[in-house]
């Protein structure tokens, strides 16, 4: 028998092989779908970095955030958090992000001011009498006001999460009076109105990241600082500050940002499961860090390191006399028309 005949009796005999088993060959039929391979393929990964603690409430945020996304995305869309500083620290990670080195921070007002000096404007002190204020100037045109100066500078802010209002802690002596600031040194986070709120209350001022903070203030390099009480909970600051007044001088909260060349590359599917997540999780943040806060001055309050002083009104109304002038100081470099919102938006949530 010759070869060739061989060789045809062969690939005959295999597809009658393959017949009977169920295979039906199709030249014209593409080659079948790989799921996984293709998900690899297309799968965004963003980074997240921050610089506190995951049982804040920007640390909770940003796992619940991470969690719906890669719910809403089906996995196609992983977002890496690494909180604590791990990545980067405070005066690192707006410079981070700008080089596209991560993709995404959430830094307190007060430090994108040296980019933005219109997030001055949410220092001010006793500028929101309550968290309904603060939720309406964010949802608001203050907040649309202030995301839009960010795109200038490469960022994209897409949202804001809340954290609280701030108290004061010291080592001295209690904070009743304004006098009775007078010759400490306070940590702060880099903000002019932050550093003449102080020396408006006779006190001096150190920047100091907030990774550093514990150690500073355990070795008495700074009397005191002012901070929510989940921060102070959670870098244990009640440990080793001797007073705190519970004072709600200041809003402490945070913009959410991604690098803006990032962001706008983004398939449009995907910039939109990215906002729904993030507006979920705002609402979600802002119920959690109420009851957060609450819980954890409890537990403060138990561990009996310090003593804890609530403001008088008369108090109150003594140091907003003192700091009032603070707003005529920088109207014009936040801008005269986010002052004048933001004294009109205080006035009315002031009011009997």
């Amino acid at each position: 028998m010759k070869p060739a005949v061989i060789i045809s009796l062969f690939v005959l005999l295999g597809l009658c092989a393959a017949v009977i088993i169920g295979f039906r060959p199709s030249l014209s039929s593409p080659l079948p779908h790989d799921d996984e391979q293709s998900g690899l393929k297309e799968r965004i990964t963003i980074k997240f970095s921050h610089v506190v603690a995951e049982n804040t409430p920007k640390g909770l945020a940003a796992e619940h955030f991470a969690n719906l996304v890669a719910q809403k995305s089906q996995d196609r869309i992983e977002i890496q958090v690494f909180p604590n500083g791990m990545l980067y620290s405070d005066p690192t990670e707006v410079d981070a992000l700008k080089r596209g080195d991560i993709q995404m921070i959430a830094p307190a007002y007060s430090k994108l001011s040296a980019e933005a000096p219109a997030f001055l404007a949410l220092d001010l002190p006793f500028a929101f009498p309550n968290q309904q204020a603060v939720d309406e100037a964010l949802q608001g045109d203050i907040g649309r006001t202030l995301a839009s100066t960010l795109e200038e500078h490469g960022m994209k802010g897409v949202a804001y999460w809340t954290n609280g209002f701030k108290q004061m802690t010291d080592n001295r002596k209690p904070l009743h009076k304004p006098e009775d600031f007078a010759g400490l040194t306070f940590r702060i986070m880099p903000s002019k109105v932050l550093a003449s709120q102080f020396a408006r209350l006779g006190a001096k001022t150190a920047f100091i990241p907030f990774t550093e903070v514990y150690r500073n203030v355990e070795q008495n390099s700074v009397g005191g600082q002012e901070n929510t009480i989940s921060n102070i909970y959670s870098k244990r600051l009640y440990k080793v500050q001797s007073f705190m007044t519970l004072s709600n001088h200041g809003y402490l909260g945070y913009a959410v940002i991604f690098n803006k060349p990032f962001w706008d590359k983004l398939p449009a599917d995907v910039r939109r499961i990215l906002q729904e997540a993030l507006d979920e999780t705002s609402l979600w943040i802002g119920m959690q860090a109420r009851e957060i806060n609450k819980l954890q001055l409890e537990e403060i309050r138990k561990a009996g390191t310090m003593r804890i002083d609530e403001l008088s009104e008369a108090d109150r109304q003594s140091w907003m006399q003192i700091l009032e002038p603070l707003y005529g100081e920088y109207d014009k470099e936040i801008g005269h028309g986010l002052v004048a919102e933001i004294r009109k938006l205080r006035e009315r949530y002031s009011a009997p």
